[in-house]
């Protein structure tokens, strides 16, 4: 078992979910997850989620959101740019991965905008809870570098996959690839903060795709299933674990992430 002690390589939320990451010199680490990760998301007309498996190009639009004054600024490869203060409507249910979730539609120009770029018609709602943004509620995500060099090599690649493929909150330098797997049922520091690992994150199509292009460049799932697909997991195709936050705390770039 692995009880190697490593470092915070990254820090990344995403302000919107499937629209681009943004990454951080340090954050607090809530019961809830980093303010402001997955405060929004893009649902279609009959109110399901529409995530970068179904317009991958959402990767391309980056946004910004300020959670303290509720500001938010999405820059599209166009060059246009929408920032206003965050009006929010009336509270609904959207459907996301066949669940529902509580949500509130975002008024002002930004579902028009989004419409026009995806060729169909959809709207930029809130999640109503915080951490609901997530694929799996509140929690925090974790992924070793190596395990991107590890798989990049396995795929026939010299320089590791860029780590915006897998969209994880942090990434963890100086632990052999995939030591974040021994780790599982275990309480993790994560800087000041504490988490409990819980289980594997299974992989989808959304990581063949080039994060500047949005367009399927690497054969992450097949290359996941030839080297890691006989082990035991609790979900299929795994690449990094997901984590329950027990002690909220700060985390900083270069602090120490290991099990306790």
């Amino acid at each position: 078992m692995s009880t190697s002690t490593g470092r915070v390589a990254w820090i990344a939320i995403a302000p919107v979910k499937s629209m681009a990451l943004v990454f951080l010199d340090r954050a607090h680490l809530g019961l809830n997850g980093i303010a402001g990760d997955r405060a929004f998301a893009v649902i279609d007309e009959a109110g399901h989620l529409v995530n970068g498996k179904r317009v991958g190009t959402l990767a391309l639009i980056r946004p910004e959101y300020d959670a303290n004054t509720g500001h938010l600024t999405l820059r599209f490869p166009d060059g246009e740019t929408i920032a206003d203060e965050v009006t929010l409507g009336e509270p609904f249910d959207a459907t996301f991965f066949g669940h529902p979730r509580g949500v509130r539609g975002v008024e002002g120009p930004w579902s028009e905008a989004l419409t026009a770029r995806a060729a169909r018609a959809v709207r930029l709602v809130a999640l109503a809870s915080p951490g609901d943004g997530a694929d799996r509620g509140p929690t925090a995500t974790l992924l070793s570098t190596a395990a991107l060099a590890d798989l990049a090599r396995a795929g026939g690649s010299d320089e590791p996959l860029d780590r915006r493929r897998f969209r994880m909150t942090f990434g963890i330098d100086g632990v052999d690839a995939y030591a974040e797997d021994d780790w599982l049922g275990r309480d993790v520091r994560v800087g000041g903060a504490v988490v409990k690992a819980v289980g594997n994150v299974g992989r989808c199509a959304v990581t063949t795709q080039d994060p500047d292009t949005g367009v399927a460049s690497f054969d992450t799932l097949r290359i996941l299933q030839a080297t890691r697909g006989h082990i035991d997991t609790t979900e299929p195709l795994p690449f990094g674990i997901w984590a329950e936050v027990v002690e909220p705390g700060d985390v900083s770039l270069g602090e120490a992430i290991e099990p306790t």
